[in-house]
């Protein structure tokens, strides 16, 4: 069954249109800007978690606590 010309460009551009809007996401998505700010938002995220926060804050007092010992014995 044989299409006629003008609907095989129109199925053409709408196929091009679908692209570049896919290859604009795609470029969004792996923009490593983008992806950086995501990973620093997230580890800010999680340190401001009470379950995290406050164990990371004793382990650093304790290794403090630890240098000042070693620096005066």
């Amino acid at each position: 069954m044989a299409r006629d010309p003008e609907t095989i460009e129109r199925e053409i551009e709408q196929a091009r249109t679908a692209l570049a809007a896919t290859l604009d996401q795609l470029g969004t998505k792996a923009n490593p800007q983008k992806l950086a700010e995501q990973a620093k938002d997230g580890v800010r995220a999680k340190l401001d978690n009470p379950k995290v926060k406050y164990p990371l804050i004793g382990a650093g007092v304790l290794v403090a606590a630890l240098l000042v010992r070693k620096l005066f014995r």
